[in-house]
C-alpha cells in the first residue's frame, strides 16, 4: 500500500459526494487541490488562456483520466498539479500544502519526494542500465547506494521486469522501457503519479500493458491522475474530467464503474509481480 495512504477501494469520488460498494458518504479530505487556476501564455505578444479557472479535488485512492481534445488543456492542468509549472492565478494544494508558488530549487525537492511523473516519451538515460534508471531519483534523494539497490529490485520486480534489470533502454521494447520508466515513477514513495498519454508511443498490445499495471498500482493504493487520449486507458479510470477550451466541462464517476466497477484489464504474466513494495526507500 502506498506510503500514508489508506483508500477505499471500490470508491469513486465526484461532485460532493463518495460512491461506495456500501452506499454514499461524505469525502474526507482530499490528497490534492487545483483552485480556481489559470494559466496565460504570451503567444506573439498576445496573452492566451491555456487554462481558465479550472477547480479539481482529487482525494486518496482515486484514479482520474483526464480527457479532451488537443489542445485543452491537459498537459498544462497537469504541469501545474505536480509543480513543475507555476498558475498565472490560482493555487494548488497537496495535502493542504500550496505548491504552486515554489521557488525551483524548493519544487524541485518536492516533486522529488511527493509526485511521480510518467511521460508519453520514456526519457530513460541510455547509458544506464534499466535497475540504474530506477535508482537515480532516490541517488538524488540521498538514499545509501544498498537501500537503493534492493528497492530498484523489488519496482522491477512489480512492474514485471525482475529479469530486465541489467538491460538498457535500448534492448527493451517500448512497453518495457515505460514499466521501467513508471518503476522509476516510484521509487521515491510519492503521494500520487501523475501521467501524461503514457500509451501515447505505444502498440495496443503494450499500451494494455501498461494499463493492467496502472489498474494493479490503484488496487493497491495508488492515487492515479492520467491525461489521454487513449480510450482504453479512460474507460479503466474510476473518474473522467472533460476538458475543453482551458475549461472543465464534466467531472463524473466512470460510467462503468458506477454500475459496479469498470471491466478490468487482466494482467499478463509478465506484468505479475510481487506484492506492492509502495513505501519510503529505507536509508
Amino acid at each position: 500500500m502506498a506510503r500514508g495512504l489508506a483508500p477505499d477501494r471500490d470508491h469513486v469520488a465526484y461532485g460532493g459526494r463518495v460512491m461506495t460498494a456500501g452506499g454514499e458518504r461524505e469525502r474526507g479530505a482530499p490528497l490534492l487541490q487545483a483552485q480556481d487556476l489559470v494559466r496565460e501564455y504570451a503567444l506573439a505578444g498576445v496573452p492566451v488562456q491555456a487554462l481558465r479557472g479550472v477547480s479539481l479535488a482529487i482525494h486518496p485512492g482515486e484514479y482520474v483520466a483526464i480527457v479532451g481534445p488537443s489542445g485543452c488543456g491537459k498537459s498544462s492542468l497537469l504541469n501545474l498539479l505536480g509543480a513543475i509549472d507555476h498558475p498565472t492565478r490560482g493555487a494548488v494544494l497537496l495535502r493542504g500544502r500550496d505548491v504552486s508558488h515554489m521557488r525551483d530549487r524548493e519544487a524541485t525537492e518536492f516533486r522529488l519526494r511527493h509526485v511521480g511523473f510518467v511521460f508519453q516519451r520514456f526519457y530513460l538515460m541510455p547509458m544506464l542500465t534499466a535497475l540504474e534508471n530506477v535508482e537515480l531519483p532516490m541517488a538524488e534523494a540521498g538514499v545509501a547506494k544498498g537501500a537503493r539497490r534492493e528497492r530498484a529490485r523489488e519496482l522491477l520486480a512489480y512492474v514485471g521486469l525482475g529479469a530486465r534489470g541489467g538491460h538498457r533502454p535500448a534492448e527493451l521494447s517500448g512497453g518495457e522501457q515505460q514499466r521501467v520508466a513508471i518503476a522509476r515513477a516510484l521509487a521515491n514513495g510519492p503521494d500520487l503519479l501523475l501521467a501524461d498519454e503514457p500509451t501515447g508511443e505505444l502498440d495496443a498490445r503494450t499500451g494494455r500493458e501498461v494499463i493492467a499495471l496502472f489498474e494493479r498500482l490503484n488496487a493497491d493504493g495508488m492515487t492515479i491522475v492520467v491525461v489521454t487520449h487513449d480510450e482504453v486507458l479512460a474507460r479503466a479510470a474510476r473518474r473522467v474530467v472533460h476538458m475543453v477550451d482551458g475549461v472543465v466541462v464534466s467531472d463524473e464517476p466512470n460510467a462503468a464503474a458506477e454500475s459496479g466497477g469498470p471491466p478490468r484489464i487482466t494482467s499478463s504474466p509478465s506484468v505479475a509481480a510481487e506484492a506492492s513494495p509502495f513505501r519510503r526507500p529505507r536509508g
